[in-house]
């Protein structure tokens, strides 16, 4: 019996077995919890459906997330299929591939600016608001991802670091809203991980070994790990935890400065 039998999740995100999304929803069928999927893109139906399906879900719904209606139907499917909602895992980000290519000023559009802070930011104000009837009387958790690029400059993310910081803040104010509530709302922010959205980021391998070499565990995490981490917040053992941005890094975020190693020492 794991920690989330009886609990009911929706996964938002999911676009291959790569993704950090499906990390997330295999840990957390590991521990129990029955699944619900949406897919973006139709092209990404035929990649998602089998997925889902191997973890038993018959909840397939497509989803834009810049579409009200669209959002407003999801939730009215589970209505009819659950009648709850216990999880919301938010795992959605976008920006115009020529935003996350060279110098942020002349990258970054009126334009770009908006469709990323809409889909990786107000979506998951959006899509909270439409689960938050559905977790009334439950111990209701709601999970997103983030990345450091929130909070300190990294080279090509661009406007997705200003979108990623905006969805951090948007954490902190609904956790303060729904905590009377008893919904929970916090974020992940996961290490470099080799994902199909992160392929669109220029200079992503080299990121990768950087981390590599400086993490305080000398590694890059992975799906798998972050999909440990989102089991926990998503779980009663973290009840007392909300409005927070949880580092799945290695340890990453915590280094300061550090040298390059060498076999004399100093």
């Amino acid at each position: 019996m794991g920690m989330l039998t009886g609990k009911r999740a929706l996964i938002v995100g999911v676009a291959t077995d790569r993704s950090i999304a499906w990390g997330i929803a295999q840990a957390l069928h590991a521990q129990g919890a029955e699944l619900a999927f949406t897919y973006g893109a139709e092209r990404l139906k035929d990649r998602v459906t089998p997925l889902a399906q191997s973890l038993g879900s018959t909840i397939i719904l497509p989803l834009d997330v810049t579409v009200d209606a669209q959002i407003d139907a999801v939730f009215q499917a589970l209505q009819a299929n659950w009648g709850q909602l216990d999880i919301l895992v938010h795992a959605v980000a976008y920006a115009p591939a020529d935003a996350l290519s060279g110098e942020f000023v002349a990258a970054t559009t009126r334009e770009g600016f908006a469709l990323a802070h809409d889909v990786s930011s107000y979506s998951l104000t959006a899509l909270t608001r439409a689960a938050a009837p559905l977790m009334a009387g439950r111990a209701g958790a709601v999970l997103t991802l983030s990345y450091l690029g929130a909070v300190r400059s990294v080279p090509s993310y661009n406007v997705m670091g200003l979108a990623k910081a905006s969805l951090e803040a948007n954490v902190r104010f609904l956790a303060a809203d729904l905590g009377p509530k008893g919904i929970r709302v916090n974020a992940i922010s996961a290490g470099p991980i080799k994902t199909l959205a992160a392929a669109g980021i220029p200079g992503f391998r080299k990121m990768l070994s950087r981390v590599a070499q400086t993490a305080p565990l000398r590694r890059n995490v992975t799906t798998e790990d972050v999909g440990k981490a989102a089991a926990f917040l998503c779980s009663d053992m973290a009840s007392g935890v909300t409005g927070e941005i949880l580092y799945v890094d290695g340890g990453y975020s915590t280094v300061g400065m550090s040298f390059p190693e060498t076999a004399g020492g100093e």
